[in-house]
């Protein structure tokens, strides 16, 4: 039973107040900017096009994204009001980690702990490989070409070259299969990695070892700018949208509900910044009204947003040839209309794409070594995860640990990878979040809940059996990457953080 020690909900808000408390200033509109500044990222702008066209391990949904938006969505939406019941309850940083602690046990709270740091650095690699295709067909803009073997990775290049042979395949393809031909040989093998993924992970790590100043104005200012990017899109995009697309190429549904289920599991990578909110929570005012607010408010406005840029994005284009790591700007290329308004159109969706995608990479970027870091604090990972530097104030060793790590990935992996990982591992939190709310109820049912999951045990059960749904519909491979993920965990907590957990070491010296 030591194993599901738990930490006091009382005890997790007193140590919050211990010592120099963080400021509560932020209110619910603020709470709802900071959501759709961390949800409208890599999502919407790179995982769309894998999840319309789909890949190696998968299925599309064709013009039928639509209905996997919807269904994503209404997963999500039920998991929205769990952790809002939670966020409410213990105004606490730490979001599903804190409430696994208070409702599950340590077990349980390292599983998730463990979890979320493949969530925030798979999910990063995602980020960063969706910023070098932006950032690259920026470039092109300006006529300026970087050799295929520097942009993109081994897997990709050869999985394009596959689909240049079979016909058919866009002018994306073909550049990404000429890294197979171009590229440098070492004992035969071809040498291919994703330069610019590497760089920008690189210039991050640097700036957030010196520490970064984030506030809620220069948030809301970010927030405003992707919204604006994406409004512009579905703007412009409407004037060109052929209806025929919707129909052709296998219908509107190509491939039955088995690819919108498909395409459901991976669009998830577009949600799963809703729950930084609730890593907020300590900074809100009234925490009880706002952080419920914010959770649900951030979600009903991207899931409205994604739908629309979805029935563009399929209009304007064949949905056969949306899959590429920057399918807003394929579509505008492969759309009919004005070149040069196209064009115009291309270069704005890029720069806004590139910048919008930096700050989703520097925050994921900033939280990872904090999961290290508050790990680290109870116990439950060495020491040395806790430092912090004595000038900068920051983590700088597992900042700098982080940033190597997604710089390495994001070099040699697929991006549809990425993604698959991230979503099998925020999926399982999600899970395990919702089953939280419902034994806490039965362990302490007299508590006070500021905001109350409406319809549970049921509506908690429907997340459960929702999120659980689409974790079933990634790829086998995916499975097998995450049972081993958790392994290695387990194996780091048996060995390491059950012996030399804070929360069991004072208990025993009680």
């Amino acid at each position: 039973m030591q194993l599901f020690a738990r930490k006091p909900v009382d005890q997790l808000t007193a140590e919050a107040q211990e010592g120099i408390g963080l400021k509560r200033a932020l209110g619910k509109w603020d709470l709802t900017a900071l959501g759709v500044g961390a949800i409208i990222g890599a999502g919407i702008f790179a995982s769309t096009g894998s999840a319309i066209a789909g890949g190696s391990e998968h299925i599309g949904a064709g013009p039928a994204i639509v209905l996997s938006f919807l269904l994503t969505g209404t997963a999500c939406g039920f998991a929205a009001l769990c952790y809002a019941e939670f966020a409410a309850m213990i105004p606490v940083a730490g979001s599903a980690y804190t409430y696994s602690y208070a409702a599950l046990g340590e077990l349980v709270a390292w599983i998730i702990g463990w979890d979320l740091i493949i969530e925030y650095a798979v999910g990063n690699v995602a980020v960063a490989v969706s910023w070098s295709g932006h950032f690259l067909e920026l470039l092109r803009l300006f006529n300026v070409h970087v050799p295929a073997w520097l942009a993109t990775d081994f897997r990709t290049a050869l999985q394009a070259a596959g689909d240049v042979a079979a016909g058919g395949a866009g002018e994306a393809a073909v550049y990404l299969a000429s890294a197979l031909d171009q590229a440098p040989r070492l004992l035969g093998v071809p040498i291919i990695f994703n330069l610019p993924a590497v760089l920008i992970v690189a210039l991050l790590t640097v700036i957030l070892v010196y520490g970064i100043r984030e506030s809620a104005a220069s948030n809301s200012l970010m927030v405003v700018l992707k919204v604006g990017i994406v409004l512009f899109f579905i703007a412009v995009g409407a004037f060109f949208i052929e209806p025929s697309n919707y129909v052709a190429y296998g219908g509107f549904a190509p491939n039955g509900f088995k690819g919108i289920g498909a395409a459901a599991a991976i669009i998830f990578f577009a949600y799963i910044g809703f729950d930084a909110v609730s890593t907020a929570a300590e900074e809100a005012k009234e925490p009880a009204k706002t952080m419920p607010f914010g959770i649900i408010m951030s979600l009903i406005i991207c899931t409205v947003l994604y739908l629309l840029v979805a029935l563009v994005m399929t209009g304007l284009a064949p949905w056969n040839q949306l899959g590429t790591a920057e399918p807003m700007l394929t579509a505008l290329s492969l759309a009919s209309g004005n070149p040069k308004f196209l064009a115009i159109a291309r270069f704005i969706i890029a720069v806004g794409a590139v910048i919008a995608m930096t700050s989703v990479l520097l925050v994921f970027q900033l939280g990872q070594p904090r999961i290290f870091f508050s790990m680290a604090r109870d116990g439950l990972l060495p020491q040395w995860a806790a430092k912090v530097h004595p000038k900068f104030r920051t983590p700088h060793v597992t900042t700098i640990l982080t940033g190597v790590f997604v710089a390495v990935f994001a070099a040699l992996m697929n991006i549809n990878e990425a993604v698959e990982l991230t979503n099998i591992g925020t999926l399982f939190a999600f899970v395990l979040v919702s089953i939280g709310v419902i034994v806490l109820r039965w362990r302490e049912p007299d508590r006070k809940r500021p905001f109350r999951v409406p319809g549970a045990p049921w509506t908690p059960l429907i997340a459960v059996a929702a999120c659980t749904y689409l974790m079933f519909q990634l790829p086998w491979v995916t499975w097998v990457r995450f049972v081993v993920w958790l392994a290695i965990g387990a194996l780091i907590y048996v060995f390491y953080g059950y012996r030399r957990s804070r929360l069991r070491t004072e208990r025993a010296g009680m």
